[in-house]
């Protein structure tokens, strides 16, 4: 079996494992396999050489995700199958795939106008600088091993986004006839061609954009019609209706030349910018758009009345608002007085007389336990309250749930669109949500989106912010069935409860964000929930009746003590003589 360069170049270039048999991810060189040689030379034309002030210029593009991300869902973001790029590449777990890789290296440099080694030469000339300028992460490699990795993985990847460039002007999968069929096998005896899409959309599995343009152009012939640009976005908007939740009736124009790989060109497909809408600006409406301390299912002091109270109402709501603000430091003195030491060494000895009556015996248990969780309430903490609240709580946006505002008289609505499509019309009281379709790749692919906008962004985190709605109103399966019979989710998925757990599981990813649109869309929700009678009534009972109930219980605990002990003392004195005693009511009195 004969070998290609690339090949042997691999062979002598793999690094020994380390002592528990695994790689570290994209750690694959350690330092005992660094060539101390070959890195002094490296630092010493990084350093010493000359800087190219465009190379300088260029803004890092492919990124490593956070590990505040990678510890949510590590298979959402590391590749399974495919590796792409430098990150990955010495990877054991995907490492397979690249005899996959070097038969599509040959066949493309059947169709090419020049030699694969010769592109690599020119890569490793013209391109390695930008190439390395356009990773996060410092590639500790020579140049040589770089440009074979890209070139080859390109060859790959363009082989497989030929299938959606067929996708994308009508032919389905199963009439390809190219050399890829075995990675779109639907028996699933072959490799599986669900795991490579996630894989392609990872933030860690990026290749520059401008070398896959380049490639292409090497590959076209002259009779083609189409520009590598217009073949290159042919593919990519292929993968993106094959990919995308959202199916939009008018998709934004992206320019190629504006991306810098394929998952940003993927965002840019779901958040467009105003060149990509063509539109000038878009006008948003942001007054009040800051979220009130009592905005949404929470308790709103600014709360309309159920009718115009009359002044004895006024002066009884105005003394009860101050009992009820004085709740916490009546208890505090209550606890002073009653359980402090003194007084409880005094009322120790009567207590223990009194509980022993027939009566008080049998509430004996009772009581003690409801003072006892009294006194363990208010100001003072256990330990273990103490550290529970020392642990983060998961931040999630303030608005009901989908079968709260349902029972509120809230509608739902579906509309074709992408994120920027969702609203709510306050005169139909409908909150129109994009119809958003899910199965097994959505979210990798919303995750990724939102490790990508949270490492680039300099803006608003709208896919971020999308994400947190849908986990703001989804938090149950009941939520997730009501948006699917309403059509706004296309459930692909097992369960309902699946549903749930993914949107409940992507409030993890990062902290919440502000977008004005989606903001004031959120802010009329709440405000429309807040109006409605079902929602006062359990206010008012929460805020005016439950609030009181250490107080309350207080008060009748004490109440029911003195009815026992007036049986008690009624039980040993004849109580009846002294009510014999008491002057008669003439009959005629009462009328």
């Amino acid at each position: 079996m004969s070998y290609t360069p690339y090949t042997i170049l691999i062979f002598n270039s793999i690094p020994m494992k380390s002592s528990s048999g695994s790689f570290s991810g994209s750690d694959s060189f350690t330092k005992s396999n660094i060539d101390q040689q070959g890195w002094v030379k490296s630092m010493r034309k990084s350093i010493i050489e000359p800087d190219n002030e465009e190379i300088s210029k260029i803004p890092v593009c492919i990124f490593t995700v956070p590990k505040v991300l990678l510890a949510t869902d590590p298979e959402s973001y590391i590749p399974q199958q495919v590796a792409l790029g430098p990150f990955h590449h010495w990877r054991e777990e995907v490492y397979d795939m690249q005899r996959y890789k070097l038969d599509a290296a040959r066949r493309t440099q059947k169709f090419m106008n020049v030699s694969f080694e010769r592109i690599v030469e020119l890569m490793w000339k013209q391109d390695e600088p930008r190439i390395r300028a356009s990773y996060h992460k410092f590639l500790d490699m020579s140049g040589e091993v770089l440009v074979w990795i890209m070139a080859v993985d390109m060859a790959f990847l363009l082989e497989f986004l030929r299938v959606y460039s067929m996708k994308e002007q009508g032919r389905t999968l199963e009439k390809v006839t190219s050399s890829m069929s075995h990675l779109v096998d639907a028996s699933g005896k072959k490799l599986s061609h669900m795991a490579i899409l996630r894989d392609l959309v990872m933030v860690e599995n990026q290749i520059p954009m401008f070398l896959m343009k380049t490639m292409l152009e090497h590959q076209l012939r002259d009779n083609e019609n189409k520009s590598a640009a217009e073949t290159l976005k042919s593919m990519l908007m292929g993968l993106y209706l094959e990919l995308s939740p959202f199916k939009e009736q008018e998709l934004p124009d992206v320019d190629i030349d504006d991306c810098d790989h394929l998952l940003d060109f993927l965002y840019h497909m779901t958040v467009p910018n105003n060149k990509e809408l063509h539109v000038e600006a878009i006008e948003i409406e942001h007054e009040g758009i800051t979220e009130e301390p009592g905005a949404g299912a929470g308790a709103d002091d600014k709360e309309e009345s159920f009718a115009k109270p009359s002044d004895l109402q006024r002066f009884m709501n105005f003394i009860w608002k101050i009992l009820s603000k004085s709740n916490a430091t009546l208890l505090r003195i209550f606890k002073k007085i009653i359980f402090g030491k003194p007084v409880t060494l005094i009322m120790k000895l009567p207590w223990t007389i009194l509980s022993n009556l027939p009566i008080l015996k049998l509430m004996k248990e009772p009581i003690e336990n409801m003072l006892q969780n009294f006194r363990g309430e208010g100001g003072e903490k256990s330990k273990d309250d103490s550290n529970d609240s020392k642990v983060p709580l998961i931040e999630e946006i303030k608005i009901p749930s989908v079968t709260e505002m349902a029972k509120a008289g809230i509608l739902f609505a579906p509309v074709n669109g992408g994120i920027f499509a969702i609203s709510f019309d306050n005169q139909t009281c409908t909150l129109y949500l994009p119809v958003v379709n899910l199965d097994v790749n959505t979210e990798v692919y919303l995750r990724n989106l939102v490790a990508y906008e949270a490492c680039v962004a300099a803006g608003p985190l709208v896919v971020a912010r999308y994400t947190e709605l849908m986990n703001g109103i989804i938090d149950t399966e009941e939520d997730a069935k009501l948006l699917s019979e309403r059509g706004i989710v296309l459930n692909h998925l097992k369960s309902d409860k699946e549903v749930a757990d993914l949107w409940n599981g992507m409030s993890k990813c990062v902290k919440l964000t502000k977008v004005p649109k989606m903001d004031k869309v959120i802010e009329d929700v709440n405000k429309r929930y807040a109006k409605t009678w079902r929602v006062k009534l359990s206010r008012f009972m929460k805020k005016y009746v439950f609030a009181s109930w250490k107080l309350l219980t207080l008060f009748a605990a004490f109440f029911l003590l003195f009815l026992s002990t007036v049986q008690a003392f009624c039980s040993v004195y004849s109580c009846a003589r002294v009510f014999h005693q008491l002057p008669e009511i003439p009959e005629g009195t009462a009328e």
